[in-house]
């Protein structure tokens, strides 16, 4: 009997290779969980309304170190997303807006094809939207000015925010939200990732000193932050 790979995703808060010039500490990281020295690694620029000049900087940055594509859903989208995305051994989820990307997702049945692909091992990844999309909720600017996204993909139970410590709104907004009822959840600063295998957290990682990822929890009506321990990557 073949033995079943890992269920794993990794999140980040902000960074990676849209903005790391030298090469992401963290793209890095996922490149290696995969085990192979040049992985199958898919974009996913939804987010974005599939910019060419984010597609541009993903090539320029994985192209050479693995076997990258992108799968592109403005236009006319191909026929054969689901074999592509199982085919993969990442899949790596841009940022923008979640709530446009969930919605084009859910038109296209790619909400179902990713989460199979989970579910066979292939390894989802993926920054600012990239991290909120796998958990039920999480803090967005995808309407304007930010607030609560209540329909994300459930991969991951709970909230999540990205930019903890990149935008000034987002640490008050996400602690208004959970003191108010919102799922509790992880908090993700620039530089920092959680990594999940199966739904449950093994380790968070950071790029830069001083990135920190927090768990975000109320009782009574107080919000409680706990800073989570962090390995910094050499």
């Amino acid at each position: 009997m073949t033995a079943r790979h890992p269920r794993q995703i990794v999140v980040m808060g902000g960074g990676s290779f849209s903005v790391e010039a030298d090469g992401s500490l963290l793209d890095a990281y996922v490149l290696d969980l995969s085990g192979k020295p040049r992985p199958r690694i898919c974009f996913v620029p939804t987010a974005s309304g599939d910019s060419s000049m984010y597609i541009t900087k993903f090539y320029e940055a994985f192209g050479g170190r693995a076997e990258a594509s992108h799968l592109g859903l403005f236009g006319r989208p191909r026929t054969d997303m689901a074999t592509v995305l199982a085919s993969q051994d990442i899949i790596y989820v841009g940022g923008g807006n979640t709530a446009n990307m969930l919605a084009v997702w859910r038109v296209h049945g790619v909400d179902r094809m990713v989460r199979a692909a989970w579910e066979q091992g292939v390894i989802l990844t993926g920054v600012s939207a990239g991290m909120i999309c796998w958990f039920e909720a999480g803090v967005t600017d995808s309407f304007g000015p930010l607030a609560a996204l209540r329909d994300g993909l459930g991969i991951l139970p709970g909230s999540a925010c990205p930019h903890y410590d990149g935008e000034r709104d987002r640490r008050p907004t996400y602690q208004r939200l959970v003191r108010d009822g919102f799922p509790a959840g992880y908090a993700a600063d620039d530089g920092a990732a959680l990594h999940f295998v199966d739904t449950t957290l093994k380790v968070c990682i950071t790029s830069r000193p001083g990135a920190a990822v927090y768990r975000v929890s109320a009782e009574g009506g107080k919000v409680a932050e706990t800073a989570l321990p962090v390995r910094l990557l050499a």
